[in-house]
């Protein structure tokens, strides 16, 4: 019997239950918490973020936490594009800073795996950053969970 705690919606997803995976994802990424993001996914979670591997939630968090030191007033939003069975594909957008005042929207795409408990077993990221004006910023919520009334990407013309 395994330890671990399933995490809802489970394998096969709907399109409804892979909406509702896809803003839990959003939600754990705003909170900028890397150890509690990390049990979103196996415990020999495996991902690829630009040209970095990342193996296993030690990683995982490692990785976050030097993310989000550099990404100051990290803002996300994530979008469904595409499911099936247990896969997942999003695309989405984040604002941030850097520690000099520089302004970035950062554009990625991802596909996700995962297991029967509803854990992330794989999660391939691809992503471009583009400088922008602070008053070019699109992402104006307090620091946290995206408000259910705040435009998304496709609202957004992003």
């Amino acid at each position: 019997m395994s330890s671990i705690e399933p995490r809802p919606p489970l394998p096969p997803f709907t399109r409804e239950s892979a909406i509702e995976k896809v803003r839990l994802a959003e939600d754990g990424w705003n909170a900028r918490n890397p150890e509690r993001v990390s049990l979103a996914y196996t415990p020999d979670s495996r991902w690829r973020n630009r040209a970095e591997f990342v193996n296993g939630r030690a990683e995982i968090v490692q990785f976050l936490t030097r993310k989000w030191a550099k990404e100051l007033d990290y803002r996300l939003i994530k979008e469904l594009w595409a499911f099936e069975g247990n896969r997942i594909a999003v695309r989405y957008a984040y604002e941030w800073h850097d520690d000099s005042g520089n302004w970035f929207r950062s554009y990625g795409n991802e596909n996700w795996e995962f297991d029967e408990q509803g854990l992330m077993a794989r999660r391939f990221a691809c992503i471009n950053d583009l400088p922008i004006r602070e008053a070019d910023r699109k992402f104006h919520w307090p620091l946290g969970r995206r408000p259910d009334d705040h435009p998304g990407l496709s609202e957004l013309g992003l």
